[in-house]
């Protein structure tokens, strides 16, 4: 069963960087639409980037110029987090848009991994 593989997570002071990465375990999936959400203790799951299937980049207000959702040639995709604050501590999770070429594309999600700012 494909999985969404996530890595970079990890502990920082406040206004340092971090790069969280995520790809499907199965190389030959493509990827439609990617997105990052997280998850704060005690709050709801929120949206922080997306990159829809149109192409369309849309970042939260809390994250915008210091956060960057990217992918690369291999199909995997980036949240650049810069500057990062205290409140940015939460548990990330990658979602996908993807499937094996010429099939429909199905939503995939992450485990998630933790960032946790230090102030």
């Amino acid at each position: 069963q494909v999985q969404v593989v996530e890595s970079g997570g990890g502990s920082v002071n406040s206004g340092q960087s971090l790069r969280l990465s995520c790809k499907f375990s199965e190389s030959v999936f493509t990827i439609a639409g990617m997105a990052w959400h997280r998850q704060a203790p005690g709050k709801r799951r929120e949206l922080v980037a997306v990159k829809n299937v149109r192409g369309e980049i849309i970042y939260a207000e809390f994250v915008k110029g210091r956060f960057t959702i990217s992918k690369d040639n291999q199909n995997v995709v980036f949240l650049q987090m810069n500057n990062l604050k205290s409140e940015d501590t939460a548990k990330y999770y990658c979602n996908l848009q993807g499937g094996r070429p010429g099939m429909t594309p199905y939503d995939y999600w992450g485990q998630g991994v933790q960032v946790t700012v230090s102030s």
